[in-house]
């Protein structure tokens, strides 16, 4: 098992280049099963869960070539129905929670879909409601293996319906889409998941032939097509990494600037940083931030204390709640981080209390955090990352800490992040991999 050491208390210093969103490559690729002909991918990141899907696809028969640094093309002409019945695919799928989008394009083009439960970052229950009975209502059925742990998903034609979905779940109504763009008729998603992801998504479907409306709202009309044909999209900067480095530069008092980040679609992102009163300036489509002293956390127009929470697009992303609370931590002020969305995704406060932070953990989705004002720093430590977000927020606060830290497990950081050592080690960070 794979550690960091980081030496903390250096400062950062220049440019950095956010790689492409995770989330948004992983319905891609998935995506490029609707046809036969080529799709080619670009700006696609070198990260152990999009690799693996990558060489899943590959496993099932499609034909993936590289064709540049982080340009890829699918074909999947020929795919291999045999092998996904196979007790290593089902185990493969098991061990990446974005393998339940392949649920969608299988069953709209080949009739039958076989998967077992996804799994991914223990950070509390996902359900795969949303998923299952959108696809449901388009007229496919489901049946459970539960002595082998696997969904069988079958239909000799879907049709299109009107559907009002209990959750705006991203992944649920990327699977529910990918399923409707080749059902007979017309398909209408309410309360649909809006966020860029889906947006690039749905853009690049319609280039693909489908005719999708309603695109960047929570109400989706989809008129189903007989047939797609082969496209190129380009993905969106990784919206994450840019809150990572944001949060990074003001814990370590450190003026960088993000390259390309696609300000449009960052959302109200920057603007949640400056709630904890951190600058920002947009440059073009970077973001530069300038080095600060001390930033203070801004309160609410009655006085109350700021509150900072998870909601669906186009609220702030759950991805980016553990390292907002990191930051909090040397702010100046307090601030409330409601969790709304996972159950065990705080639960890592507990080392940055040992680190030397002030946290009142209230409930498994509440932490009320007192901020240091940079007065004290934290304090080096051993840490182990328990998923992928909670261990940049760990990688940050050893940046910031005062001694040396340890960080192990970070394969699970390394799932999300591509080679980021050598990109933060490229602004001055120390950070070393053993």
């Amino acid at each position: 098992m794979a550690s960091f050491v980081i030496e903390g208390g250096h400062r950062l210093h220049g440019e950095i280049h956010p790689q492409g969103a995770k989330n948004e490559v992983l319905q891609i690729v998935c995506a490029t099963l609707l046809t036969g002909e080529e799709v080619t991918v670009n700006n696609i990141p070198d990260i152990l869960d999009v690799n693996y899907l990558i060489q899943l696809m590959r496993e099932m028969g499609v034909k993936v070539a590289k064709k540049g640094i982080s340009t890829y093309s699918f074909q999947a002409a020929s795919v291999d129905m045999t092998y996904l019945e196979s007790d290593e695919f089902l185990r493969k799928c098991s061990s990446l929670r974005g393998s339940v989008m392949l649920i969608g394009p299988m069953v709209a083009r080949f009739g039958r879909a076989l998967i077992s439960k996804p799994g991914g970052d223990k950070i509390g229950r996902r359900r795969l409601d949303t998923h299952f009975l959108g696809i449901q209502n388009l007229g496919a059925d489901f049946d459970y293996d539960e002595e082998r742990g696997i969904y069988e998903i079958t239909a000799d034609e879907l049709h299109g319906t009107y559907m009002l979905l209990d959750e705006a779940s991203v992944t649920g109504t990327a699977n529910i889409i990918m399923a409707a763009v080749l059902a007979k008729g017309r398909t209408t998603i309410y309360n649909a998941a809006c966020e860029p992801y889906l947006q690039q998504l749905c853009k690049m479907l319609n280039r693909m032939g489908a005719r999708i409306s309603g695109i960047a709202s929570n109400l989706l009309i989809i008129e189903g097509v007989e047939t797609l044909h082969g496209t190129e999209h380009t993905v969106l900067p990784d919206m994450i990494e840019v809150g990572s480095f944001i949060g990074m530069a003001a814990m370590t008092q450190s003026e960088i600037t993000i390259k390309n980040v696609s300000n449009e679609n960052l959302g109200i992102i920057p603007e949640s940083f400056r709630r904890l009163g951190i600058k920002l300036e947009q440059r073009g489509d970077d973001i530069f931030v300038p080095a600060q002293e001390s930033y203070e956390i801004e309160s609410f127009i009655d006085g109350s204390i700021m509150t900072i929470a998870d909601a669906p697009w186009p609220g702030l992303t759950p991805d980016l709640l553990s390292v907002m609370l990191v930051v909090a931590t040397q702010a100046k002020g307090s601030v409330l981080i409601h969790q709304k969305m996972f159950e065990s995704r705080l639960f890592f406060v507990d080392k940055l209390i040992d680190m030397g932070a002030q946290i009142i953990l209230c409930d498994p989705h509440r932490a009320v955090v007192i901020g240091h004002n940079h007065n004290f720093k934290l304090r080096g430590a051993r840490l182990t990352s328990p998923d992928i977000r909670a261990g940049i927020a760990m990688l940050i606060a050893a940046m910031s800490a005062e001694g040396t830290s340890t960080i192990s497990n970070i394969e699970q950081i390394d799932r999300g992040y591509q080679d980021i050592e050598r990109r933060l080690n490229a602004i001055g960070a120390r950070i070393t991999r053993i």
